[in-house]
């Protein structure tokens, strides 16, 4: 019976024990878990909400920024100066004439109408920068001349004369055989440029007149490459005008 009794007991022992105890412990352990977790967020929250307000300048933004003002203010009158330098550049086609033309008398040679005098006079005007082969040179010296005659001459077919044209002078006026130095225009178009580029001239600068020696240089080596006229390989002209003037003078 004893036995019986102090088996009863110590089982009635350990189905009363508090458990409390070990609970308390494990509370209090996830407790400080969520207190440490708790902490870190706050601290996270406090340096990710830093990061998220707006950007403060400070010293050296202020800086900064005045220094690229200022350099777009002077970018600005940069391109503001360009812009008269070429508007100054593109006025000087207006010192020009417009005159009529009476005949053509080679590949880069006019004859003119000049009536601005009191009497009507006939005078030469020599195209800038390009030298046409001479008219001995066959066939590129007549092959010139009627280009240019083409360029010019009246479309409309009521009347057979030409096309007034647009004189633009450079630097130097007049040549040593007193012809009148110019750069010739009609439609738009320079024409000193389009005989190089089709082939009928070759570019010639002589300085000072030297305005449009880059245009003109383009223009030679478009002609050179594509093969016209002059350049044409199966035909090619082999002496240059003032080569074959001394050979035939």
């Amino acid at each position: 019976m004893r036995i019986k009794q102090l088996l009863v007991l110590s089982l009635k022992g350990v189905w009363s024990k508090p458990v409390g105890d070990g609970e308390d412990k494990g509370d209090k352990e996830d407790k400080g878990d969520k207190g440490d977790k708790e902490d870190k967020e706050d601290k996270g929250d406090k340096e990710n909400s830093s990061r998220v307000f707006p950007f403060q300048p400070t010293t050296n933004d202020h800086t900064r920024l005045k220094v690229a003002i200022a350099s777009i203010w002077r970018l600005g009158i940069f391109c503001c100066c360009l812009l008269l330098l070429v508007g100054c550049q593109s006025t000087r086609i207006s010192n020009g004439i417009t005159i009529e033309v009476q005949r053509v008398v080679s590949g880069h040679t006019l004859e003119v109408l000049n009536s601005g005098q009191q009497a009507p006079l006939t005078e030469r005007v020599r195209l800038i920068g390009i030298e046409a082969p001479d008219l001995r040179q066959q066939p590129w010296g007549m092959a010139a001349k009627n280009r240019l005659e083409e360029m010019i001459g009246d479309t409309t077919g009521l009347q057979s004369g030409f096309q007034p044209v647009f004189l633009e002078p450079d630097l130097q006026e007049k040549d040593s055989s007193g012809r009148w130095l110019a750069y010739v225009w009609y439609d738009g178009k320079l024409l000193n440029e389009e005989l190089v580029k089709e082939g009928y001239a070759l570019a010639a600068p002589r300085s000072p007149n030297n305005k449009y020696d880059e245009r003109l240089a383009r223009a030679q080596e478009y002609a050179r490459i594509m093969g016209y006229g002059i350049w044409n390989p199966e035909q090619p002209m082999r002496l240059t005008p003032a080569e074959f003037r001394r050979q035939n003078s």
